[in-house]
């Protein structure tokens, strides 16, 4: 019996002593393990921006939890891509995402956008959208470095970006817009956000429309009165130092009225 106990005293230390020294799963670099269903993380987290970024993420931040909602969308962006699709954020899966290219929205849009002007190859606005300009950037730049210029930031060219240069941030800049409210169904609105976010489904959300040129799209901002909201919209109306802020009830919206703010980007 008392054999029996040492036995059991001596697996519990040895457990203990391997759970000290293994290294952390939530702390992983993407890429580091594949990632599913129940799997939590700064891994997980990274995966959700780069969802967000496909516009296949439809929730309105990053969580860090790889629930129902990102397995969903790690099967919409497999579809996309004619990879397999079974949900799961295996190698294939984890370095097509990465993959940057005309139509992206969002912070890893933005992190590249900084590098190409960092190295002289970007001179238009920091908007967070993937579009001609950028296009055209990633291709002088790949020419440059002696890559296939097919303008699209694959694993090379994104390489090489981080090798020359650092990746920006806007973060710590603050601000003060003019700021006014809407909803999900008002005249005109389709309820869907630019980065394709349903307000109609996620009616929390805190989201806020922006001129990119200003506040590029998918920068995690602190509004004044308002709370912690992405960047994941713009409206036709929505200019220079303003911001429209999502409320869900009209009546709440109205409320809010047109008046400054101050904004702070987090991220």
């Amino acid at each position: 019996m008392l054999k029996r106990f040492r036995n059991l005293i001596m697996v519990m230390v040895v457990g203990v002593l391997m759970m000290i020294s293994a290294p952390t799963l939530t702390e992983a670099a993407m890429g580091d393990r594949i990632l599913a269903n129940g799997s939590t993380g700064s891994d997980v987290a990274e995966l959700q921006d780069y969802l967000m970024t496909k516009g296949v993420f439809p929730y309105h931040t990053s969580t860090g939890y790889y629930g129902d909602i990102t397995e969903e969308a790690v099967k919409d962006f497999q579809k996309k891509r004619n990879l397999k699709v079974d949900g799961i954020a295996g190698p294939q899966t984890n370095n097509a995402v990465q993959v940057l290219r005309k139509g992206d929205i969002g912070k890893q849009v933005i992190h590249i956008q900084y590098q190409l002007k960092e190295t002289g190859h970007y001179n238009s606005s920091i908007d967070g959208i993937y579009g001609s300009g950028t296009v055209s950037a990633v291709k002088s730049f790949q020419k440059q470095q002696g890559l296939a210029a097919d303008g699209i930031a694959g694993p090379n060219t994104r390489s090489a970006l981080d090798s020359l240069s650092e990746r920006g941030s806007v973060a710590g800049k603050t601000m003060t817009v003019e700021s006014t409210a809407y909803t999900a169904g008002c005249d005109g609105c389709s309820g869907v956000t630019k980065m394709g976010l349903d307000l109609n489904t996620y009616p929390d959300a805190k989201v806020i429309a922006v001129d990119p040129s200003v506040i590029p799209l998918g920068s995690i901002v602190e509004v004044e009165g308002y709370g912690v909201a992405i960047a994941a919209d713009i409206g036709g109306g929505i200019n220079g130092k303003s911001i429209d802020v999502f409320i869900p009830n009209r009546d709440d919206a109205l409320q809010w009225g047109r008046k400054d703010v101050r904004v702070k980007i987090i991220e």
